[in-house]
């Protein structure tokens, strides 16, 4: 992902000393190898919070989606606001118009994502809800009109094969689970769509005033899905109030910022490959902290999605490279 030419070297996205030394790109204190040797695996744990947090949180999903971005978009905006404001001057419609479908693709992937937790495990929603570059190929090649390679077709029917192991074994726990499955599944797709609107925008746009604009959008259209639906945004326990607090901070902010840190030293695929430790991070956690077992059926069938996410985005980088 690039940023335009003119965009600040020192763009930082979490507030902080931490951060106002060690994350931006022209600091020498550090070298990026020493750098990356801690905070990717940082970032690698705080993204694979997440689905624990949820899953300790009593609120109803679209309120716990909406608090995170909502929470993580205003913090954005009270270092961005400025920048933002000149750099959607420079901006044509359409291209806010795509802003603002990427906002809404990012507002459905929570939405979907977040209630699939409430039906089934950690491990078989965060395995499903990874697949988001296997959908990014296969929109390539529908929508961009890239060739689908023997490999990447390969690829595919690797992670389908995986994602039907994790379903017949799922299917066994009853039709809620399955519909879980499927939930974090379309949070996958419409991640897809978030993706490919960033990779259009992203080059007009630096990081900082990017997300806080994405995440804006997506924070306002999850507090008006959530009203109509009927959800309150109060009388909550404070446990659950911490725990919003806590999914701002910790997988939004820290955590996703520390991919898009490694994106502009490290090659996507690199990226895309440490980020397939999240399922895996994630199911110990839940194993752990939720005791929530994982069957035989999770472990193969995981493996397989795993393998095939790796070879389609490896795949798809060699597309996009030729």
């Amino acid at each position: 992902m690039g940023v335009r030419p003119d965009a600040p070297a020192n763009e930082t996205i979490v507030p902080g000393i931490f951060y106002e030394i060690i994350m931006p790109e022209n600091n020498r204190s550090f070298s990026v190898p020493f750098r990356s040797k801690i905070f990717l695996p940082l970032g690698l744990i705080a993204i694979s919070f997440a689905s624990i947090f949820i899953k300790l949180c009593a609120a109803p999903p679209l309120v716990i989606s909406a608090y995170r971005l909502g929470i993580a978009g205003l913090i954005l905006a009270l270092f961005h606001c400025r920048q933002l404001r000149l750099e959607l001057r420079l901006l044509t419609r359409r291209e806010i118009l795509l802003a603002l479908f990427a906002g809404l693709f990012l507002s459905f992937h929570f939405a979907f994502w977040i209630t699939s937790l409430k039906y089934t495990s950690v491990a078989s929603s965060v395995i499903f809800v990874t697949t988001n570059p296997i959908f990014v190929a296969l929109a390539s090649v529908l929508f961009l009109r890239e060739r689908l390679s023997l490999r990447l077709f390969f690829s595919i029917l690797v992670a389908v094969g995986g994602g039907l192991l994790i379903g017949w074994g799922d299917w066994n726990l009853g039709k809620q689970t399955i519909y879980g499955d499927f939930l974090a599944l379309l949070g996958a797709v419409m991640a897809t769509g978030y993706l490919l609107a960033g990779r259009r925008l992203r080059p007009r746009m630096s990081l900082g005033p990017y997300i806080t604009l994405v995440y804006g959008v997506a924070g306002i259209l999850l507090i008006l899905f959530a009203l109509w639906n009927g959800d309150s945004f109060s009388g909550y326990s404070s446990r659950d109030y911490l725990l919003f607090l806590l999914l701002a901070l910790v997988p939004q902010l820290i955590g996703h910022t520390t991919v898009n840190w490694a994106l502009r030293f490290f090659s996507a695929t690199l990226v895309a490959v440490f980020i397939l430790g999240e399922p895996i991070l994630a199911t110990l956690l839940a194993y752990f902290l939720l005791r929530e077992p994982v069957g035989p059926s999770i472990f193969l069938g995981g493996t397989l999605v795993l393998l095939g996410i790796y070879l389609c985005a490896r795949e798809e980088r060699k597309l996009m490279a030729s």
